[in-house]
């Protein structure tokens, strides 16, 4: 694993963690945070023995969205260069969203703008009571247009309506209300409750984890149209027909646990 100045990475008990690291500015992004970023979940998605990712926030935050100096420099690109740097941010984005291992979003603090389209763009997040949440693009004459696939699909189009264009900050249970997070927790019970998603997590197969994944992408929000009937069908016979798909049935058939559970105690010993 390379190193890295703006975010800690570390792996331990075949799950991945990937810290936002600034906190004396809450983890605010810019462009050596989301090519950081873009490495380690790289790295990440490489290491066979991750099954499962964190991204969290070391300090107060989570991510309080842009770096004011990085916007302030934004602000003197060129069209050509705005272009680059958005883009560098929507490659981010979809990394995370495509990782083929399940990710978890662990939300404490502020969760702002780009911070929210992290949370977002992982697959669960799970967020203390005292988190909030603001997408403040339109105060500063923005909009939300990177993070927004992302945002609209967590939190459904009708709550992005009034989000987005009242830039209003809300709390957590109101992220819980909608749909944005799908577990709040208080403070100090944020990691155990984290924890306990991953504990799931690491028990499912890890090619069934990443074409579930990939299920969701394609199914998701689309018309059930001859074509996604086809997909669906070709991909659930050739997971049955995949090496991890007779092991678990067989697994499931003789009671005892499958080879890839069998494998996370054997990496603890």
């Amino acid at each position: 694993m390379p190193n890295f100045t703006t975010l800690q990475v570390e792996a331990r008990n075949h799950v991945g963690l990937i810290w936002f690291n600034r906190p004396e500015i809450h983890n605010a992004l810019n462009d050596v945070v989301l090519g950081e970023l873009r490495a380690a979940l790289k790295a990440m998605a490489r290491d066979r023995g991750v099954r499962a990712l964190v991204l969290a926030g070391h300090g107060k935050s989570f991510c309080a969205g842009g770096d004011l100096n990085y916007m302030k420099r934004a602000a003197g690109y060129t069209k050509a260069q705005n272009e680059r740097d958005a883009a560098a941010l929507a490659e981010t984005l979809w990394i995370l969203a495509s990782l083929p291992k399940p990710t978890v979003a662990r939300v404490h603090g502020n969760a702002y703008a780009g911070g929210m389209g992290f949370v977002a763009a992982c697959d669960i997040a799970v967020a203390s009571t005292e988190a909030v949440f603001c997408l403040s693009e339109v105060k500063l004459g923005l909009i939300p247009a990177t993070i927004s696939p992302y945002v609209i699909r967590a939190m459904g189009e009708r709550a992005a309506s009034r989000y987005f264009l009242t830039a209003e900050r809300f709390d957590a249970a109101e992220a819980y209300r909608i749909g944005f997070v799908q577990d709040i927790c208080p403070p100090d019970e944020l990691d155990a409750r984290v924890n306990e998603v991953l504990g799931h997590l690491v028990q499912g197969g890890p090619r069934a984890l990443a074409e579930s994944k990939k299920l969701l992408a394609l199914s998701g929000g689309t018309r059930l149209t001859p074509a996604v009937r086809g997909q669906t069908a070709k991909m659930i016979a050739a997971t049955r027909a995949s090496a991890e798909g007779r092991e678990g049935i067989a697994s499931f058939l003789e009671k005892r646990k499958p080879a890839w559970v069998n494998e996370l105690q054997l990496g603890e010993q």
